[in-house]
This record gives structure tokens, sequence and C-alpha cells, in this order.
């Protein structure tokens, strides 16, 4: 369940909504079959990102839910940066000793170059359901060479969203 199927669309994106309709190359997905650990993938642009979801379900098992959480977070960030501008870090990768996050970049309100990276504040330090006490300390960003895409707020907040709904019937 990775890449693009061949109807255009990414892995549970909705049928009616094509890849070409959305260009902003940004989604986060559950692998099946995998539980916990190397279960989640980021895609941004051409570069690809298995991670695990050990951390999203120490608060509650429901997976999906916890990631409609974690990604309702991200648009309620995204959308701060509307008109103001500014830079904001969405993570999506909890470990022991690292973090990995994105880094939104938006200098004039309405486009935004998102940056895949790591810092190292460790997972334990960080509550999944409400990251954005954490996200301030990101201060050692280190870029991931070709994870990078540039896009409008707007864009970026709607393929949040869509990302979103494609947990609903997560259960795991």
């Amino acid at each position: 369940m990775s890449g693009v199927t061949t109807d255009g669309t990414w892995p549970s994106t909705p049928a009616n909504v094509s890849l070409m309709a959305m260009p902003t190359a940004l989604w986060f997905e559950h692998l099946a079959g995998k539980h916990w650990h190397n279960d989640l993938r980021l895609h941004i642009g051409g570069h690809r990102h298995t991670c695990d979801s050990y951390y999203l379900t120490l608060e509650s098992q429901h997976l999906g839910a916890n990631l409609i959480r974690l990604l309702e977070q991200w648009i309620e960030q995204v959308n701060e940066l509307r008109g103001a501008g500014g830079t904001a870090y969405l993570p999506y990768d909890f470990s022991d000793q690292c973090t990995a996050w994105l880094r939104v970049s938006a200098a004039d309100g309405h486009t935004a170059v998102v940056q895949a990276g790591w810092s190292l504040i460790e997972a334990w330090r960080i509550d999944p359901s409400d990251y954005r006490a954490t996200a301030p300390d990101v201060t050692d960003f280190k870029p991931i060479a070709n994870a990078q895409i540039e896009c409008t707020l707007d864009d970026l907040a709607t393929r949040i969203a869509l990302n979103r709904g494609s947990f609903a019937t997560l259960r795991h």
C-alpha cells in the first residue's frame, strides 16, 4: 500500500480525489498488516519515510483516532500561518532518541515550503495529542535531503484534511 495507484490516486484517498487534482504531494498512511513498528509512512514529494505508531498508541490504543487528532493539530498550525506567515513544526515520527518533523515555513502567509527533518527531542517528552507545547523547542531541526515541497497553505490544509479523513475507519 505505498506509492500511487494505477488510477492516479494515493492509497487511502477517496476514489473521487485524483492525485492530479491535489498538487500538494504530501500523504501520511498506515501500512496494512503492521502494528506499532514500521507501520506508518510519510510521503513528501518523492521522499518516503517509514516510522512507528508506538508512541501514538500509548495514550489510547485507537490509532485512527490518535492520527486524526495529530492531523487536526497540523491543520490548526497551518491555518495560523495564513496571512501572518511564520514557521510551524508538525511531528510525524516519534522515536526514543529523536523525532521527525515537517517544518512549514510561510514567509508571506500564503506560499509554504514544507521540509521534513529531524530533531533530537525525544518522543517521551512529547504528548502527541497535544504536541504544540513542545513544538517551540525544535531549535535543532536538521533537514532531510530531497524531502521538501512547495505549495500554498490552502492546498496544504486541504491535503491534510483529506488525509485526516482516511484514518476514520482505522482500528488497531
